[in-house]
């Protein structure tokens, strides 16, 4: 998984760099933000944080374009490792969103030990939320929570217009998936 890693972030620079380049010839338009999943032993790999860090100075890429999806499963394997990971690119300005939230059993206090700026929840919640009053409420309580510590909230599996109808009215940030589009993500309160 390390070198495919590698690759997708290599890959993604010179992308952010000729597309840098296009629209530098016309409108200014506002650089777009690229998620990019990274694996749970990518996180504890010293030579990928290098990597990153190199990639990002090779290209004159903006950090605050890249925005590295991990799990909460890979997170809570290392923590340590994985604070010191995140540590170092956020501060130069890379972001991260903790992705599948909720499907460990100790999410929230894992939550607290970590600085990411986006929750993704877990798809198993959001999927048949529209008849699942329990649903409603535990996503309803992970954006409260989300939202209290600074952090904006992504739905995934958003597959209809009534699962996109209960995740505006529960005040989620974004949603993901095909009721949205099948490549994109939409801002629900911007």
């Amino acid at each position: 998984m390390v070198p495919l890693d590698r690759w997708v972030i290599s890959h993604v620079c010179a992308h952010i760099a000729i597309e840098r380049g296009r629209r530098a010839g016309g409108k200014a338009a506002p650089a777009p933000m690229y998620s990019i999943n990274l694996s749970g032993i990518s996180l504890g790999d010293e030579a990928v944080l290098s990597h990153i860090t190199s990639e990002i100075a090779a290209y004159g890429v903006d950090p605050g374009q890249l925005c590295f999806e991990i799990t909460e499963t890979a997170v809570i394997a290392n923590l340590p490792k994985a604070q010191e990971f995140i540590g170092a690119l956020r501060t130069l300005g890379c972001h991260f969103s903790l992705d599948d939230f909720g499907s460990g059993l100790s999410s929230f206090a894992y939550l607290r030990a970590l600085p990411v700026d986006y929750l993704k929840i877990d798809g198993l919640f959001i999927r048949g939320i529209a008849g699942n009053d329990v649903n409603q409420a535990l996503v309803k309580a992970i954006n409260e929570v989300g939202h209290v510590m600074g952090i904006r909230t992504v739905a995934e599996y958003v597959e209809d217009a009534a699962t996109l109808d209960v995740v505006c009215g529960l005040g989620i940030d974004y949603a993901q998936g095909y009721a949205v589009g099948t490549l994109r993500q939409l801002a629900l309160t911007a």
